[in-house]
């Protein structure tokens, strides 16, 4: 059987780490590179196969037919452009090409690659732009809600939403030592300065939707997943509180609304989403509580980005994830 030629950029944090696994792993793909210049010449093993990693100035990006890139924000708008120039597809995991930046405008159309809500954009695309992890729960969270026009005008809509500490990335901080973050847990970028508030803004907007966000993250002490708590006020009460998210999301492979309270451990290596909603009792507005859990690296990372690249590919969506 033929396999496709994938090549994956910036292969040394952790979602590049989870790519290559997925990559190594999918039965219509092969793992063609893998850069992590401060590593150049080191071996790793992906699912069985040996590579050696290469500085990503000598990528032979020619020999893939999709790149992934999970390069720095900042670092890889160019790389994604030369990978393009060079005859692949591309998915970039970086915030350079997403909305809210302001790159995007000049980089041409990319398709925000919200795998569930752009489907049919991203089938037809060269290069997708990958969502944040945070953008990731509470977008979908919010999606059935926002099509059917149930928030209440100029509402404001409040996340907390908690992540483990391979959130924060691979490069070594002080305050992400095992014993600085044990036994502890903590908000950070508060006073609504989270880099992905832009992100969520612009896809709100896009949406039609007038509400304000106030987006408070906060560090678990575990390895992975995203557990938000996300509160919106109501134009009108739900007799049926999950029916919004039942119906909108009966056929999607990768959502799971559930009746009961979601936990991280519903969902850490799975591509999915988990969703649970419930009207808020002793308020004088309508106003619903959403909980939503997913694995940062999975669905919202490398598992979405393979989502996009098997549309990009033309293969099944689901092919090579752990649902």
């Amino acid at each position: 059987m033929h396999k496709v030629a994938i090549g994956v950029l910036g292969a040394s944090g952790y979602a590049g780490r989870e790519l290559c696994e997925l990559v190594a792993r999918h039965p219509r793909s092969r793992l063609a590179f893998a850069t992590a210049s401060d590593r150049q010449g080191a071996r790793a093993r992906f699912g069985g196969t040996e590579m050696a990693f290469v500085a990503v100035e000598d990528a032979p990006l020619s020999e893939a037919q999709l790149v992934f890139s999970a390069l720095p924000h900042g670092a890889s708008a160019s790389w994604v452009r030369a990978a393009h120039e060079a005859g692949a597809k591309v998915v970039d995991l970086s915030a350079d090409l997403r909305p809210g930046t302001g790159i995007e405008h000049r980089s041409g159309c990319v398709p925000y690659g919200l795998t569930e809500l752009a489907r049919a954009t991203v089938r037809e695309a060269e290069i997708v732009a990958n969502p944040g992890c945070y953008p990731t729960v509470t977008l979908l969270a919010l999606l059935p809600l926002l099509a059917r026009g149930l928030v209440a005008p100029r509402a404001t809509i409040v996340v907390n939403a908690a992540s483990g500490v391979t959130g924060a990335g691979f490069t070594p901080k002080r305050e992400l030592m095992f014993a600085e973050v044990a036994d502890d847990f903590r908000p950070y970028a508060i006073g609504n300065e989270h880099r992905h508030l832009a992100e969520m803004r612009a896809v709100l907007a896009s949406l039609g939707s007038d509400a304000e966000l106030i987006f408070t993250p906060h560090l678990l002490p575990v390895s992975r997943g995203i557990l938000a708590t996300i509160t919106v006020p109501l134009a009108e009460p739900m007799a049926d509180v999950l029916e919004p998210w039942r119906e909108h999301f009966a056929n999607e492979p990768f959502i799971e609304v559930s009746a009961g309270v979601p936990a991280l451990r519903d969902v850490v290596h799975r591509n999915v989403v988990r969703i649970t909603a419930t009207m808020v009792a002793g308020v004088r507005a309508p106003t619903v509580t959403i909980i939503a859990a997913i694995d940062n690296l999975v669905k919202g990372a490398a598992g979405q980005a393979l989502q996009n690249a098997n549309l990009l590919l033309g293969l099944e969506e689901t092919m090579g994830l752990p649902g």
